[in-house]
């Protein structure tokens, strides 16, 4: 990772590195250079002979036998059991896009195995998260036989105590951090439990959705070695893959190995807008095209999401498994409007979150609470701070009973789910979990300041390294004329692109700043630049108009040029198509 010995430390006080050679370089060893696909790939980590399997990732390589997971044979046995039974299941679901996804996927799987599986969503504020005792007891007495929980349940000890003591079995699919005890479910599948063999633990940066998927495999094959399909066709598993792609995207699972298939095969499914519902949403969101690995993260995961934020949390399921349009189209609408409201709640809650960070000085994590604040955007605004502070943060909402619901989320190379399972143990924590790079949690109102000061002490190393070893990993030095739209289709190849694996990122220049203006709500600075080459480009650097990158930038060059430093998209605004820089760093040229 050599530096950009040409470009001075960046405003951000990053230095720039690249990430794997530098394309177009001097080669002067008789060897061919690359084509850029491929020094993408290998400067993401792939090895060279597996250079072509990553290029197209498909499930074909990249599956593995679902039975590796422990618990994995037992649980599609006892789903097998209940669809030749035609018992009453119910899906137990988390209210963020990986619940919803999840729980989609496996009702829409045991409805073409002929089985109406009901489901639950429990409400985000009257209910928080995971399971609880009374609603699975409810379920039980209504007459559900097999209850399987998605995406929640790892750390659920005391209510699938009483689902037990109920008659109930219950089935946890899910991808959190467990503890070394599991709690008594009739099977448990996660690859994060603390006893998976190591080839099962390779695939914990799954989501939740990616667990269930492979659920759905075993049992395709339980049932299949049971004879089942002798007289009834077989599910096309991979026609569920739109909802595994969108859900992995939108929990921000990394995009490594079993995922990159996921994702890259999820999107082709969604193209062909077979989902009744996933179609209307995206009609809702203004996708007229083939949708993108970005589309799902920032148009559609958000409105789903919306439903369990601030409206009503099982909109996303319903709107997932229904098959009747004037429905899918009324929903969609419903969780567009409930987007809305969410970016105005979110926008307050930032603000006053801000105003508190910054009196925090120099402490290793940020952890600000707010008795106003509203639970459903609490995990987004934890994200903004982190962005900003280059921290990992934590917002807690506090209710008039003196509880405070968290949510925090975390920078690389600190890990926020264990720290919280560590708080929890100690005793300071009513309730906490999850995973590397975000984490929940329910406190008493009183003991805030002491878990910050827990958590500052036991994560203030690791901070520090992870702020100190701040870089910005760039792919590829070009000259602005470069930066066109061919140029984003041909890396685009490279993709799907995500936590893990990152999108390319260019550096451009040396660039005058012929106009720079802040636009919208969120603080952008949008600019024309100018290269010495005569091409003009179009930039903006996103929620940046307050920050110290935002500033300079709007404060004109004084005659000075610039280097710049981000992701190249492509602009189709107007009918038009060119190719936009949206700016994450920048260096003054001289």
């Amino acid at each position: 990772m050599l530096p950009l010995a040409r470009i001075p430390l960046s405003i951000t006080g990053q230095t720039w590195c690249w990430r794997g050679g530098f394309v177009g370089g001097d080669n002067d060893d008789g060897i061919l250079p690359d084509d850029l696909v491929t020094q993408l790939l290998l400067a993401r980590g792939c090895a060279r002979e597996e250079v072509e399997t990553h290029r197209a990732p498909t499930l074909r390589h990249f599956m593995p036998d679902p039975s590796i997971f422990r618990d994995m044979d037992r649980a599609a046995a006892r789903l097998a059991d209940a669809v030749q039974a035609r018992e009453a299941v119910t899906i137990y679901g988390d209210y963020d896009v990986d619940g919803a996804t999840s729980a989609a996927l496996l009702i829409r799987l045991l409805r073409e195995l002929g089985l109406e599986a009901g489901y639950y969503i429990p409400d985000r504020l009257m209910e928080g998260y995971g399971p609880s005792g009374a609603a699975l007891v409810k379920l039980a007495e209504a007459g559900s036989s097999l209850i399987v929980t998605v995406d929640c349940g790892a750390q659920a000890f005391e209510a699938l105590e009483m689902a037990k003591g109920a008659g109930v079995d219950v089935i946890v699919v899910d991808h959190h951090k467990c503890a070394s005890a599991l709690p008594p479910a009739y099977a448990l599948v996660n690859p994060n439990r603390l006893d998976e063999c190591d080839e099962a633990a390779a695939h914990g940066h799954l989501a939740a959705v990616g667990v269930a998927f492979l659920l759905s495999a075993a049992l395709v094959r339980e049932l299949r070695g049971r004879g089942y399909f002798e007289d009834r066709a077989e599910p096309a598993l991979l026609d569920l893959l739109d909802l595994v792609a969108l859900g992995t995207v939108a929990d921000v699972a990394q995009l490594k190995g079993l995922n990159r298939a996921f994702v890259a095969q999820g999107l082709k499914v969604m193209a062909r807008r077979g989902n009744m519902g996933l179609a209307t949403l995206a009609s809702v969101s203004r996708l007229t095209r083939a949708p993108l690995c970005h589309d799902l993260g920032f148009a559609l995961g958000p409105r789903i999401n919306a439903g369990g934020r601030v409206g009503k949390s099982d909109l996303g399921v319903r709107l997932l498994t229904t098959r009747d349009d004037e429905e899918a189209r009324g929903i969609a609408a419903e969780l567009d409007r409930f987007n809305e409201e969410r970016r105005a709640i979110e926008a307050m809650v930032q603000e006053q979150a801000e105003l508190l960070a910054e009196r925090q000085g120099n402490r290793a994590l940020l952890l600000v609470a707010g008795p106003s604040w509203h639970p459903g955007v609490i995990g987004i605004v934890a994200g903004r701070l982190k962005e900003k502070f280059g921290r990992p943060a934590i917002v807690i909402a506090t209710d008039e009973a003196g509880v405070g619901k968290g949510s925090g989320r975390s920078i690389n190379g600190v890990d926020l789910g264990a720290a919280v399972l560590a708080a929890k143990d100690s005793g300071l924590l009513a309730a906490g979990g999850g995973h590397a790079m975000a984490a929940g949690l329910t406190v008493d109102a009183d003991r805030i300041e002491e878990l910050h000061a827990f958590l500052d002490d036991r994560l203030a190393v690791d901070i520090a390294q992870a702020k100190a070893d701040r870089m910005l990993m760039v792919d590829s030095l070009l000259a602005p004329r470069g930066l066109n739209p061919a140029l984003v289709t041909e890396m685009e190849a490279a993709g799907p692109f995500g936590v893990g694996w990152p999108a390319p990122r260019i550096v451009t220049g040396p660039l005058r700043i012929v106009k720079a203006d802040r636009v919208g709500s969120g603080g952008h600075v949008r600019l024309v630049l100018s290269g010495q080459d005569g091409a003009s480009l179009k930039a903006v650097a996103f929620r940046q108009a307050d920050s110290p990158l935002g500033q300079s930038l709007l404060g004109g060059s004084g005659g000075r040029t610039i280097w710049v430093a981000g992701r190249v998209k492509i602009d189709e605004w107007g009918g038009g198509r060119s190719a936009e820089l949206h700016i994450e760093d920048a260096a003054w040229a001289d």
